[in-house]
């Protein structure tokens, strides 16, 4: 996927483990779509993990990728 890109990599639904938490892709935030007024999330492709603990992170879509070719997070089959 290119910077041009607005097509994910991993779908809604997929598992994961994120140091040592398991999780799951709950929702694909498309750039633009998202009101708010949090610097930290930016116009961009990003990821709602909803994790088991009751956590939810929302991250962008370069760093999730990242993080997954890095093995801190593992895509379950």
């Amino acid at each position: 996927m290119d910077q041009g890109e607005s097509k994910p990599k991993y779908p809604v639904g997929t598992l994961l483990e994120d140091m040592g938490k398991i999780g799951i892709i709950s929702k694909i935030i498309q750039a633009g779509a998202l009101k708010t007024e949090h610097t930290s999330i930016k116009w961009r492709l990003n990821y709602e993990i909803s994790y088991i603990d009751g956590d939810i992170q929302v991250i962008g879509h370069w760093t999730f990728i990242k993080l997954v070719d890095q093995g801190v997070i593992k895509i379950l089959p």
